[in-house]
């Protein structure tokens, strides 16, 4: 039986330790980070990440990967690209 797909299946996955440290791949861009909250563009789409004290450790987006280091709180995807507008925050956005 012959399968036809439109688009290979991307790579990507999240790893939390502890709620404390994460890594992602499958990571295309990093829209925008502060200490409260990292949106990034994924094979999957938008990922916003929300917590406190957050620091990227790790960033090479040549191999689509990730590494933050902080207290997780919160995480959302979202694939309307609408999301991006840096106005108010993509918790906002998503939840009004």
């Amino acid at each position: 039986m012959e399968h036809s797909y439109s688009k290979p299946q991307s790579s990507h996955k999240l790893v939390i330790h502890n709620r404390e440290v994460m890594d992602v791949t499958g990571v295309l861009h990093v829209d925008s980070f502060d200490d409260e909250e990292v949106i990034l563009e994924t094979e999957q789409g938008l990922l916003a990440i929300r917590g406190e004290d957050l620091h990227i450790k790790q960033l090479n987006l040549e191999k689509g990967e990730l590494g933050i280091e902080g207290l997780i709180l919160e995480l959302a995807y979202s694939d309307d690209k609408r999301f991006r507008d840096r106005g108010k925050g993509l918790f906002e956005r998503l939840f009004k």
